[in-house]
């Protein structure tokens, strides 16, 4: 095999890893940025070279062989280091650069980060970013995302997470909605009204509430809570993405629970008001923000940066 030859092997292996990463020509041509029918012809240099099958393709996906899952479990972990390494000396290069994989979920990507994306990426122009709007739990290893932007009681213990701000849950609901309906005074009085809820799992919509003890002149009791309790809702709608129960509580359809930073600027403008103000919900969504990635001993300038911006960007939280 000459040097020509040699050389092609090396990245017709590392195309393989990626494949097997992916498990599709597609999904693997995109993440190497190059076409699905470079991707399958590759693969079949690759296949001559070692004269043996490596994959096999079926209408919808691509299983690798025996010999070819022993060729990527002997390389991955190397084009891996080589993959950190190199991007490590690369960071030392000045200024944050280059692709930065983020994934976030849906209705706090629209309503938050995205209007903050413009002043970031003009601060650091040699940034690419790439924004990932899902709800449902990734990989981050196996899919290829720098960083995770999660709304989470919990970060996992395998990932550096750090904290971007506190959040709350708020009652909401239009102001025709309570004329027509009355305004609820206690927790129990939400039995009889529309609750617009966030389905969790088969279990039945069960909303808590803690009310607070009031200050005396001469013993603050910051934090003491008085009262808690847990009352059974039911509604016409329930939905799992805050944005959609948002925009049925702003067609006067009932009354919603939601995070703040979707309530924030519907309660800013009026649209929407707050319902029995004097009761904290706890439970229905965490109380972090955090950005998280997997430990890695060296953390990319770009991921460092966005982090820190968004830090200072979401300083205040989501009050209205």
């Amino acid at each position: 095999m000459n040097e020509q030859e040699t050389n092609a092997l090396w990245s017709h292996l590392h195309w393989l890893t990626v494949l097997a990463q992916q498990g599709s020509y597609t999904a693997a041509a995109a993440r190497l940025g190059v076409s699905k029918a470079a991707m399958s012809q590759h693969m079949a240099e690759l296949e001559r070279s070692a004269g043996v099958a490596l994959v096999r393709r079926t209408t919808r996906s691509v299983q690798l062989t025996e010999a070819g899952q022993r060729l990527v479990d002997d390389t991955q972990l190397q084009f891996e280091h080589i993959a950190q390494r190199f991007a490590e000396v690369r960071d030392l290069a000045g200024a944050p650069r280059g692709l930065l994989r983020v994934t976030a979920p849906v209705a706090l990507a629209r309503q938050q980060l995205v209007p903050r994306l413009a002043d970031f990426l003009r601060a650091y122009p040699e940034v690419r970013l790439e924004l990932d709007l899902s709800d449902r739990l990734t990989s981050m290893t196996t899919e290829g995302f720098d960083l995770a932007i999660r709304h989470t009681a919990a970060p996992p213990d395998t990932h550096v997470a750090w904290t971007l701000c506190a959040t709350h849950s708020v009652l909401v609901a239009t102001r025709s909605y309570l004329r027509r309906h009355g305004e609820p005074k206690t927790p129990e009085d939400l039995v009889a009204h529309n609750c617009l809820h966030y389905p969790r799992a088969h279990d039945a919509p069960v909303w808590t509430f803690e009310q607070r003890a009031p200050q005396k002149a001469t013993q603050p009791q910051d934090g003491q809570v008085a009262e808690r309790v847990a009352v059974p809702v039911s509604g016409s709608l329930s939905a799992n993405n805050s944005e959609a129960l948002r925009d049925a509580a702003l067609s006067g359809l009932g009354i919603a629970l939601l995070p703040d930073f979707s309530a924030q600027a519907s309660l800013r403008s009026g649209k929407l008001v707050q319902v029995l103000p004097q009761w904290k919900p706890v439970g229905a969504f965490a109380e972090q923000l955090y950005a998280i990635r997997p430990y890695s001993p060296h953390v990319p300038r770009a991921v460092t940066a966005f982090v820190a911006y968004l830090r200072q960007s979401l300083a205040g939280g989501f009050d209205a």
